[in-house]
């Protein structure tokens, strides 16, 4: 598939095929990512016909924007910071739960240059798929290079959810 120059390929590419399988199967996303700043849900609205299975997505950049959009939707596990496996699995059940999707992405971490408050450094992700099948993935780059951790991190997240939808085939 062509990106016409907009986006790197792999990301489109990536979108396509995740795209395919929710059209095939009749279901639908959600999405709520941070450092990734909304390429996941760019990547796969980037597919003609992407209205048969995205159903919304936010980006979940600060605390205030976790706080007024996905507080509520599912309990907070004990002591939750950014940037964590466990922010990353409840970004997805939120944004989940908030539009009752067969399947969510959530993403947290740190794009760059510099580390987060938390102290993780720059290139570091958690990427979280809720579903019927339910994972979660590691990401690091080991680069401060903005832009290109911020497609990884869509990228990941992307593969994460093709390989959890391929799971429950």
């Amino acid at each position: 598939m062509d990106s016409g120059g907009l986006a790197p390929l792999e990301l489109v590419e990536a979108g396509a095929r995740v795209g395919a399988l929710l059209r095939e199967r009749g279901e639908d996303v959600a999405v709520a990512e941070g450092a990734g700043g909304g390429l996941v849900s760019a990547a796969l609205l980037a597919v003609p016909g992407a209205s048969a299975y995205y159903r919304g997505g936010v980006v979940i950049y600060t605390l205030a924007a976790s706080r007024a959009f996905m507080a509520g939707a599912v309990e907070a596990p004990p002591g939750l910071r950014g940037a964590t496996e466990e922010f990353a699995l409840w970004l997805a059940r939120s944004v989940r739960a908030r539009l009752a999707t067969t399947w969510s992405l959530g993403e947290g971490g740190a794009a760059g240059p510099a580390g987060n408050p938390y102290g993780d450094p720059p290139g570091h992700a958690w990427v979280a798929v809720s579903g019927p099948v339910e994972r979660t993935q590691r990401v690091s780059t080991g680069s401060a290079d903005r832009a290109a951790n911020m497609v990884a991190f869509a990228v990941a997240g992307l593969a994460l959810l093709e390989a959890c939808i391929g799971a429950r085939r």
